[in-house]
Formats: C-alpha cells, structure tokens, sequence
C-alpha cells in the first residue's frame, strides 16, 4: 500500500512538475512570438490575428493581460476538458488587472486617467451617499460605472434603498477603478503602427483614434467611436446645433439627454430629447456648436485651461475668464460654461456688432 502511494505521489508532483515548467515555458514561447504561440489553440486564431494588424502588433500578449500560475491552468483545462466558449470575453478582475499594464507605456495619458474623474472607485461612485439618496441603485449604473464587473448591483453593494448605509459586498472592489481603460477603449482594434504624434491631436486634426471604443456590458463587445452617432437635441421645439466631431459620440453613451417626460410640452408635441436633461451637456448659448473635445482633456476631463485657448486672459469688461465661476456642477453658477448666454453678462442689453465699412481702393 506504502508502494503505491509513492507511486501515486511521484506521479502527482511529476504532473504538477510538467505544469509548472509547461506554463513558464509556454510564457517564454508566447512573448518571443508576439502571442503566436497563443494562436496555436484554435480559439485564439482569431484575437491574435486582430492584435497583428493593430497599433499594439509589437506588444506581448502578457505585457498586458494577467498571466499568473493559477490563470494559465484555467486556460489549460478549460482547453482540454472544459466547454470552450464561442467568443472569449475577458472577466472584470481580468480587465482591472490590465490596467496596471496600460500604465507601463502610456504613462502621460495613465497620469492624466488618474488625476481625473474617470478614475473613481467602485467605492466612491456606488457607495455615495449624495447619490444613492437623490436615486435608487439599480443594474442600469453599471452602464457607466463598472460595465466590467460580472453580476447584478444587489451583488456589489446593499442596501438598495434610498436610506443606507451602504456598503460594498466585494470589499476587494473598494480601491478598483470603475471606469478603467477598457471602458473606453479596445486594445485588439484595427490600426497604424502606434507612434507620438508631432503636435497635439485638435479637433481640426485626426477624428478618431483608432482604439476609441465603447465597451456595451449587454453584448459585450466594444463599439468603435466611428460607429457611434452623435444624438439630435433640441431646445424646446428648436433643434440644437450639434458638433459632428465623432469622438465625443464616446460621450453621449454616458453623457446622455432623456426622453421627455410624458407630461412636458415636449412630449405633447414630439420635439425630441431635450438639451440639457438626464446627464445631458451638450453646450448652449455662446458655446453652442462646439464639440465636447474643444474644452476637455481627453483623459483628465479638465476644461479651466482651454478657455484661453479661444479667450483673452482678460476680458473686454475686465473679467479673466479663467476665474469666472463656470462650474457645471452647482447650479448657483451664474455663468455655466455649458449654457451660459450673452444675456447672462450683457443684462442691459447685448451690444450690437460693430458694421466696419470696407476700405475703398485709392483712399
């Protein structure tokens, strides 16, 4: 009997031996070969074929996905003995692992990320208590916030009440980003070589990068920024002048107007979704027309600096613009950078523009 344990335990820490070295050494294979060595199963022919025609084709697959022990012996068994899926998505903890990878090249951009508000915490954004009493959690938050994570909202945070307290149920989620690269965009897309561009990218300049993307948790599958449309808003019955710049198409998909409640006028006589409601904040007034991307900084969000981009530092009335209290946030702001009008300054009345009269030749 002795005998055959032995036996059965050579055998077991010989398997555990092949692993081990199996794994290690298909890691090795993998990142000589930029993910061909991933290509050799079947299910993974297509993903690395998609990666070699993107802005990351020099890129090792484990440079950005988690490849620890534990993961690789998931993927073995499920290749071997399990069910393999028809379309391989990646996991929420697989996503949130990742980002940490995005960091080690685009540092700039990564730094931007994290200084602004799109690097809040799951803890932050569902456990707010000024939110979660103004409106109830529900799985429709995860649209914007945590689209990665793998469940409903009662598995997250409790209670689902206007009341509280609330409290994380997966506390290891408290310090994860609710809104991490992959929110916005696709690593395996379809595109040129990666390279620094010569001079910030404007609105003039490249329409869409090529990884923009939305990440739909319903299908998902990320929708690229090209294919996304940007809404027609209206102001009551009038139509808005809308900016067709297709990035912030990106935008609206969290960013979004409501239908018009069935008791308004708007309803009453089919005008359309209504500027300004819902999350809605799509610019008004002197700003109407513009584009999202002409005031904020694509990671960070921040708008303070762009004013002077179109704007003297100090106004014709003496005001600096970059001091005025322009906050979209509160609404005592008297000069809302979204919405604010002529009128808003210009109480007594807006000047009317200056006729130059054209100089005649010979005088």
């Amino acid at each position: 009997m002795t005998r055959y344990l032995k036996i059965a335990a050579l055998a077991i820490a010989a398997m555990a031996l092949l692993a081990v070295c199996g794994t290690f050494g298909a890691s090795y294979y993998y990142t000589s070969q930029y993910g061909q060595g991933c290509a050799s199963c079947h299910e993974m022919v297509n993903y690395v074929t998609v990666v070699h025609g993107s802005p990351h084709r020099t890129t090792n697959c484990m440079d950005c996905h988690e490849a620890s022990l534990g993961t690789k012996l998931r993927h073995i068994r499920v290749h071997l003995f399990g069910t393999v899926p028809e379309a391989i998505r990646l996991r929420g903890k697989d996503v949130v692992a990742m980002v940490p990878g995005c960091k080690n090249c685009h540092q700039h951009e990564y730094a931007s990320w994290h200084a602004g508000p799109h690097s809040a915490t799951y803890q932050q954004i569902l456990a707010n208590p000024v939110q979660n009493t103004k409106q109830h959690l529900m799985n429709d938050c995860f649209r914007c916030h945590g689209m990665h994570f793998d469940g409903a909202i009662g598995e997250i945070v409790q209670p689902l009440n206007a009341q509280g307290p609330w409290r994380l149920m997966r506390p290891e989620l408290a310090d994860q980003p609710a809104i991490p690269c992959q929110a916005c965009h696709q690593v395996h897309s379809q595109g040129a070589q990666e390279a620094r561009p010569a001079s910030r990218i404007s609105v003039a300049g490249e329409p869409v990068e090529n990884s923009l993307a939305f990440f739909d948790r319903r299908d998902r599958i990320h929708f690229t920024a090209a294919s996304l449309a940007v809404p027609q808003l209206h102001d009551g019955a009038r139509e808005v002048r809308m900016n067709q710049d297709p990035r912030q198409a990106l935008c609206y998909q969290c960013h979004a107007p409501r239908n018009p409640e069935a008791t308004t006028a708007a309803a009453e006589n089919h005008w359309g979704s209504q500027v300004g409601s819902g999350d809605d904040r799509t610019p008004m007034g002197v700003h109407e027309g513009l584009s999202c991307i002409s005031c904020h900084a694509g990671h960070n969000m921040n708008a303070r600096a762009s004013c002077k981009n179109c704007h003297p530092q100090m106004s014709n009335c003496g005001l600096d613009v970059e001091k005025m209290d322009t906050t979209y946030a509160s609404g005592a702001s008297k000069h809302n950078i979204h919405w604010v009008k002529c009128a808003d300054c210009h109480q007594h009345g807006v000047p009317k523009m200056k006729t130059i009269q054209p100089v005649k030749a010979g005088l």
